[in-house]
């Protein structure tokens, strides 16, 4: 048997990318929110570095600790892709296709409810994501990842939780109940 080359070997991993992805799978929706944890990472930066006002280094405070658990469930989440099996987005062109986390150089400039906001509606996005994961990974019987991303999705509510509060909201307020209808 013929060993593959490093660019036949990216090739087919593309090419099964693609396939993953237009019929999805626990692994490529997975390979989404690695990408989502990926940009959010950078996100949260950008508000730590750049939040405003009476309340800034309380802000500054969970920001950081947001960073620290999320850059935690970003390799906890790559691992168990690979534990699986699953290739996980790996540069910045594939977190950038892959993502539906949204950055802009322009959310430096937001007031800081305007910026906390953002970050609940990054985990909300995100949520979609893994929600619709451990469906797949329950239909795959694939229970090791489907219990790590119910771990995730408890993560993230928590985080929801934390902002909203911050926002001065209880954990679900504003929130409708649609929020899986794309993927249906």
């Amino acid at each position: 048997m013929t060993e593959l080359t490093i660019e036949e070997k990216f090739t087919a991993e593309q090419k099964q990318a693609d396939a993953d992805h237009h019929k999805p799978t626990a692994g490529a929706m997975t390979g989404h929110i690695v990408a989502n944890h990926f940009l959010l990472n950078i996100k949260l930066h950008q508000l730590e570095w750049f939040i405003k006002g009476a309340n800034a280094e309380n802000y500054k405070a969970v920001l950081g600790q947001t960073i620290t658990d999320n850059n935690a469930w970003y390799d906890k989440i790559a691992d168990e892709l690979l534990d699986e099996g699953e290739l996980p987005p790996s540069t910045v062109k594939e977190y950038s296709d892959y993502a539906m986390i949204e950055e802009d150089g322009k959310n430096k400039y937001l007031d800081a409810e305007a910026m906390l906001q953002t970050v609940v509606n990054d985990f909300n996005t995100d949520n979609m994501f893994v929600t619709r994961a451990i469906k797949l990974a329950e239909n795959e019987d694939r229970p090791f990842m489907a219990q790590l991303l119910v771990q995730l999705l408890g993560f993230n509510n928590h985080q929801i939780r934390i902002y909203q509060a911050l926002l001065g909201k209880t954990a679900r307020e504003g929130f409708e109940e649609e929020d899986d209808e794309d993927f249906d």
